[in-house]
C-alpha cells in the first residue's frame, strides 16, 4: 500500500499536469479562431477557381486538353498525398486522416496498383513509414502554420512526378473543418483534375466570351496553380480541426485530471483518518495495559 507521503506526491503530479492541460487548451481556443477564419477565408478562392475551370473545361476536348485536366488515360499508377499536423495531443485527429488514407492505399494495393507516398506533416509520416517505408517518395514538414511556400513545394514535387510519367492519377487526404467539434477526413482527387461537381456554375446572363488566350492556354496556367491552391487550402483545414481537436482532447484531459483528484483525495484522506484511528487505538491499548 502506497504511504501517505506517495499519495501526496501523486495528486501533486495530476496537479501540475492538469495545469498543463489548462494551458494548453486556452491555447488552443486563442489560436482556433484565427486558425478557422483563415481555412473559411480561403475556401470562396478555392472554389472560384473551381468554377472557372470546370467552365473552361467544357470548351476544351481532343489532343489538345492539357493532361492535368485529362490524366494519362490510365489508373495504374496512383500518387497519395496525406497532409496531417506535425504534433500530436489532440486526440484521433492524425490518426483519423491516416487511418482514411491506410483504407485507400490498401485497396488500390489490393486491386494490383502501383502506389507511392508523399506526407506533409510529421505523423502522417511516422505513422505510415512502419508499414509503406518502401514507397515513399517525399516528405515535407508541415510546420507551425500553413506556409504557401511549403504548399508550392509540395505542388512542385507533384507536377514533377506526373510529368515524368512516374505517376497516372494522384490524391490529396486531410481532415474538411465542418466545426469545433467534427473535422471529416477527406480525399480529393488533384490529377486529373475533377471538374464540374460541387463548383458553382458562373453565370454569363447569356453573354459570349471569347477567350484570348484560348481554353487550352488558360488552363495550362491554371491547373498548376489550382494544385498549389488545393493543397494550400487542405493545410489551412487541417490546422483549424488540429487545434479544434486539440481544444476538445485537453478539455478531456483537465476533466479527467479533476476527476483523480478527487479520488485520490479522498483515499488519501480515508487513508489518512484510517492511521489515526489505529494510533488512537494502540495509544487507549496501552494505557488500559498499565
Amino acid at each position: 500500500m502506497a504511504s501517505l507521503k506517495d499519495m501526496r506526491n501523486q495528486i501533486g503530479s495530476v496537479k501540475a499536469t492538469q495545469k498543463i492541460t489548462k494551458a494548453m487548451q486556452m491555447v488552443a481556443a486563442a489560436k482556433l479562431r484565427r486558425s478557422q477564419d483563415a481555412a473559411q477565408s480561403a475556401r470562396p478562392y478555392a472554389a472560384r477557381m473551381a468554377a472557372v475551370i470546370a467552365n473552361l473545361a467544357r470548351g476544351v476536348s481532343g489532343d489538345g486538353a492539357p493532361q492535368l485536366l485529362v490524366g494519362t488515360g490510365s489508373d495504374r499508377r496512383h500518387l497519395v498525398v496525406v497532409a496531417t499536423a506535425d504534433r500530436g495531443l489532440s486526440g484521433g485527429f492524425n490518426s483519423g486522416i491516416v487511418r482514411f488514407a491506410r483504407d485507400r492505399i490498401g485497396g488500390l494495393l489490393a486491386e494490383g496498383k502501383d502506389v507511392r507516398i508523399i506526407t506533409v506533416g510529421k505523423k502522417a509520416r511516422d505513422q505510415l513509414r512502419r508499414l509503406y517505408g518502401d514507397r515513399f517518395v517525399a516528405h515535407f514538414d508541415a510546420g507551425g502554420s500553413p506556409s504557401l511556400e511549403v504548399a508550392e513545394a509540395v505542388a512542385t514535387g507533384i507536377r514533377a512526378r506526373f510529368e515524368a510519367g512516374e505517376t497516372d492519377v494522384v490524391t490529396l487526404f486531410f481532415s474538411h473543418f465542418k466545426s469545433v467539434v467534427t473535422q471529416t477526413p477527406t480525399a480529393q482527387q488533384l490529377i486529373p483534375a475533377v471538374v464540374g461537381g460541387d463548383a458553382p456554375a458562373l453565370d454569363l446572363k447569356g453573354a459570349a466570351y471569347e477567350y484570348e488566350p484560348d481554353e487550352e492556354g488558360i488552363l495550362a496556367a491554371l491547373l498548376p496553380r489550382n494544385i498549389t491552391t488545393q493543397v494550400f487550402s487542405a493545410m489551412l483545414e487541417n490546422q483549424a480541426g488540429f487545434f479544434a481537436a486539440q481544444m476538445t482532447a485537453m478539455d478531456n484531459a483537465t476533466r479527467n485530471a479533476g476527476d483523480m483528484i478527487s479520488a485520490l483525495t479522498l483515499k488519501y484522506n480515508r487513508t489518512r483518518q484510517a492511521q489515526i484511528t489505529k494510533e488512537l487505538i494502540e495509544i487507549i491499548s496501552g494505557a488500559e495495559a498499565l
